[in-house]
């Protein structure tokens, strides 16, 4: 009987031993932008184009990883970018979102491309954002230290990519397009100055 008690509970202290020991995986959620304010474009539709196909092999690693960084950029550009006009489209291509590791450096890069195209086909702007960290050196918990990397440089595409467009697509920024113009600043008109009649 008290063989029983005992099995009953280490059953119980099990998942605290095995989570103080590693043995419980570590859950990392996914990374996501939908909380920032959308980058609105003048633009009928945005398309998303995938032109990075990882390979799985070495130097690959991204099937290591907590997180997958193709997916995780590709669900932050649909965060973030949002189409609000009635002509043109925006052509986003991503072109590398590759972890890669080489004894004991990784590397993490991204690269994207916004493209304005009219409805005739013909290009009216464009803006290219490539970002790349690097690790060198100790690895220590080799997921941490992958979740953390694509973390780091998904923030700073993010940024990146915000500036660029608002600086170098500016006129197809929705709220530049419809931005209405302030009232015109009126200056008040003097009250009439009284003068006495003159005496009689």
């Amino acid at each position: 009987m008290s063989f029983l008690r005992l099995t009953r509970r280490a059953s119980l202290l099990l998942p605290f031993v095995l989570a103080a020991c590693g043995g419980e995986p570590k859950v990392y959620p996914p990374l996501r932008y939908d909380y920032l304010k959308p980058i609105d474009l003048s633009v009928k539709a945005i398309e998303i184009q995938t032109r990075f196909v990882p390979s799985g092999k070495s130097p690959d690693i991204s099937l290591d990883s907590p997180v997958d960084p193709l997916a995780t950029l590709h669900q932050m550009l649909e965060d973030r970018l949002k189409a609000l006009g009635s002509q043109g489209r925006a052509v986003v291509s991503i072109s590398d979102a590759s972890l890669t590791q080489s004894g004991d450096e990784i590397r993490c890069s991204m690269d994207v491309k916004i493209e304005i195209v009219g409805d005739d086909g013909q290009p009216l702007g464009y803006v290219r954002v490539p970002v790349t960290r690097t690790h060198t050196g100790h690895i220590g918990d080799k997921q941490d230290l992958l979740h953390d990397m694509i973390s780091g440089v998904m923030d700073e595409m993010n940024i990146e990519l915000e500036h660029q467009t608002r600086t170098k697509l500016k006129n197809w920024l929705a709220e530049e397009v419809t931005a209405v113009p302030g009232a015109v600043d009126a200056t008040p008109l003097a009250a009439p100055r009284f003068v006495p009649a003159p005496p009689r």
